[in-house]
């Protein structure tokens, strides 16, 4: 079971390095007033700050972030009860299940900025600038605006406007260690578990008449791997210095521009879905980065819960996910996987088998970060995903294969790809029990769903070990010839699945048909947290599922489940499902869209789109749900727009829920930019060049600019 934990306190490294001080001025004879908020409710994400309960929630929604340095959204004055924080992806501290992000020096502190009655703060998605406002006429003005530079990745930038009486900057750099010299000029040197960061910052203020200006710019150097040098995080700071502040709004206005002509969602009839989709779409490309490495947590860099590790959810949902969006963040995600195979070897060893196994929880160095135990109801119980929940070892591997596929790179036994599935395909081999029947089996593992723990044939785990094997053995040797390569299919060809021909589902796990028959609908209305409602014993024998597990197989490798046996698993898992987890949500909208149901995965989507927008499982405070805003913009693409890519060619079957008249999503795909219309039954596709793509019933079609596509009557959802 695992249950929520609280994140471990984050403390403040004492490794620092002064810079010399200068004092150029930031802003000099550029107009300084602090950019009003957009009033675009197609674009805006507006908080009014008047429920001080709703305060931390806010400060995740509001979160901006570049460079793979993240920044919570807190008001600058940092109230009682706030959580600023800032973190890199990959920067952390402690040892074993302690280990956690570094809480960094922040940037957006100001010392006071006059009492504050009444406000709104609005994140444009277009620009990524937060603007605050002071909206009671007759309280003291007030006006900040903050981006994370798009255009130049890990500068943060920020202007506030006010009384001079009232508003005071303060340091340009908050959280550095006590002592350290007052100025407009600040700059410091972290060390990490396995790296670094460096961050320069500087601020000018100048009063016109009562009206105070304040400009503050800083740059942060985070890398996993090294500890920067102190001066390049000068020259990056200097470099922005230069430009200034208007000329980088206006790059970053033109950077998110690029960005949204590229990548995007339009619904004419769904404002609330056509919004959801655009803040999901902002946040993954905020959270993430095309670095050198880049382990993505469970919250990105948005907040402290999970600790900042990284766990099967990167790999199976955020990666797909950028693969349409960022590509090069995608790629660095799998050479997160592939710089740490080394260590997953490692724990290969010390369990007497071969290969690699990767930990249930990865952070900085690859090593198995998971904790023994947690808090569950008020009780201490013991967590036991990191001995059993195996599949996360398949999952990096698919992951991997996946982003190549999508992008149209070849996987080689040399290439990351290639080496993370020979490598974890020779664990599988080792793990597989060979039972008297003749068959492979895997035991003592725990799928997907977490309520059910030390189970045999765990359906979803199988069939990922036995994809894997098959996916290895194509790799490294097509034609059949290799002893290797032939153990490896003979594994994969013998491991048992539990497909029922009669009932056309499969068994998520042996015995799990024995078990109570309970169904959600017994229980209360998902989501639902069945093991608090019920206890985990109860729960433990009956048939509720925390999130899908045997469906996750038509989510993830549709192509190795039996053809027409999504409705039967649907039907039978989906009243059992509690969606106690985050993840179920949007997988279930974008297999039910898959299973021609499009109105009921509509419904699906919107309690996915709630879970962070509307707080709906009160854990939004503890950071963004990563997978979450991946699991949505894939429910769209690849529910129901039915994008996939296999072999070369780009797959559309798209389905439209009744309450829509046309849809339409911008999404990247083998190297080029696609835009796919769907109105009735024509599907209008454009590329930026040359491009194949199939639609059901029809020959494939090479496509340069635009083509109009006639749909067949009948389809997944027609």
């Amino acid at each position: 079971m695992a249950p929520p934990r609280e994140p471990a306190p984050l403390k403040r490294s004492a490794v620092r390095t002064r810079l010399a001080r200068t004092d150029p001025d930031v802003a000099a004879g550029q107009e300084a007033a602090a950019p009003e908020s957009q009033a675009d409710a197609a674009w805006v994400i507006s908080e009014t700050g008047e429920d001080p309960l709703r305060q931390r929630v806010s400060e995740t929604l509001l979160a901006v972030g570049s460079g793979g340095v993240g920044t919570r959204g807190a008001v600058e004055e940092e109230p009682e009860g706030s959580a600023q924080l800032v973190v890199a992806a990959g920067i952390y501290q402690n040892t074993g299940s302690t280990q956690h992000l570094m809480a960094l020096p922040g940037w957006t502190r100001l010392a006071s900025v006059g009492p504050v009655r009444h406000e709104r703060r609005s994140l444009d998605l277009r620009t990524g600038v937060l603007v605050r406002e002071q909206t009671d006429p007759v309280a003291v003005p007030l006006r900040t605006a903050r981006f994370a530079s798009a255009s130049m990745p890990g500068v943060m930038l920020l202007r506030a406007e006010g009384w001079s009486a009232a508003l005071h900057p303060g340091p340009p750099l908050s959280g550095l260690p006590a002592g350290d010299p007052p100025g407009d000029t600040a700059a410091v040197r972290v060390g990490s578990v396995t790296g670094g960061l460096a961050v320069a910052a500087q601020q000018h203020t100048r009063d016109e008449g009562e009206r105070r200006i304040v400009e503050r710019i800083a740059a942060y150097l985070p890398d996993p791997r090294r500890r920067p040098h102190p001066a390049a995080a000068a020259d990056l700071l200097g470099r922005a210095t230069r430009l200034g502040f208007e000329r980088l709004l206006h790059d970053q206005r033109a950077e998110w521009g690029r960005r949204w002509s590229g990548v995007d969602v339009r619904i004419p009839d769904d404002p609330p879905i056509q919004l959801a989709v655009r803040f999901a779409l902002f946040q993954l490309w905020s959270q993430t980065a095309a670095l050198e490495e880049l382990g993505v947590g469970a919250r990105g860099v948005s907040g402290p819960a999970y600790d900042g590790h990284v766990f099967w959810d990167a790999d199976v949902f955020v990666l797909p996910a950028l693969a349409s969006i960022n590509p090069g963040a995608a790629e660095a995600m799998v050479r997160y996987r592939a710089h740490r195979l080394d260590a997953a070897r490692a724990i290969a060893r010390r369990l007497g088998g071969a290969g690699a196994r990767f930990p249930w929880e990865s952070a900085a160095d690859g090593t198995d970060v998971t904790p023994s135990s947690g808090s569950l109801g008020g009780q201490v119980v013991a967590i036991r995903t990191g001995q059993q929940e195996e599949h996360i070892t398949a999952d990096v591997a698919w992951g991997a294969a996946f982003c190549s596929e999508w992008c149209g790179e070849p996987v080689t036994p040399d290439s990351a790809a290639g080496r993370l599935l020979v490598e974890t395909a020779r664990y599988w081999l080792w793990r597989c029990d060979r039972g008297a029947d003749r068959q492979a089996h895997l035991r003592g593992v725990i799928g997907p769903d977490e309520y059910h723990e030390q189970v045999d044939d765990n359906a979803f785990t199988n069939v990922m070990a036995r994809w894997n094997l098959r996916r290895a053995a194509h790799v490294v040797d097509p034609s059949g010839r290799s002893r290797e390569a032939r153990a490896w299919r003979h594994t994969a060809d013998t491991l048992v699945d539990g497909f029922d021909h009669r009932t056309r589902r499969y068994e998520q796990f042996a015995g799990y048909d024995r078990l109570e028959p309970l169904t959600v609908a017994d229980v209360g209305t998902p989501p639902l947290a069945a093991d608090l409602l019920l206890g985990s014993r109860r729960v433990a024998g009956s048939q509720l599922i925390k999130q899908p597990d045997a469906l996750m197989l038509h989510y993830l490798v549709p192509d190795e489940t039996e053809p027409g046996s999504l409705g039967p698993n649907l039907d039978f898992y989906g009243p059992r499902t509690a969606h106690g987890s985050s993840l179920s949500p949007a997988v279930s909208a974008a297999l039910l869209a898959r299973a021609g149901r499009p109105d009921d995965a509509l419904a699906m989507l919107r309690l996915a789109v709630s879970i962070d927008l509307a707080d709906r499982t009160g854990t939004t405070a503890g950071g963004l749900h990563m997978a979450t805003l991946a699991g949505v913009w894939r429910a769209l693409l690849a529910g129901f727009a039915g994008v996939r890519v296999v072999g070369g060619q780009v797959l559309l079957d798209p389905v439209m829920p009744s309450a829509w008249g046309t849809f339409e999503v911008r999404f990247r795909a083998l190297g080029r930019r696609l835009r796919v219309r769907l109105e009735a039954n024509r599907l209008r596709v454009e590329t930026d060049g040359p491009v194949t793509v199939r639609i059901p019933g029809s020959p494939p079609r090479r496509v340069s600019t635009v083509t109009v596509l006639t749909l067949p009557g009948e389809g997944a959802g027609r």
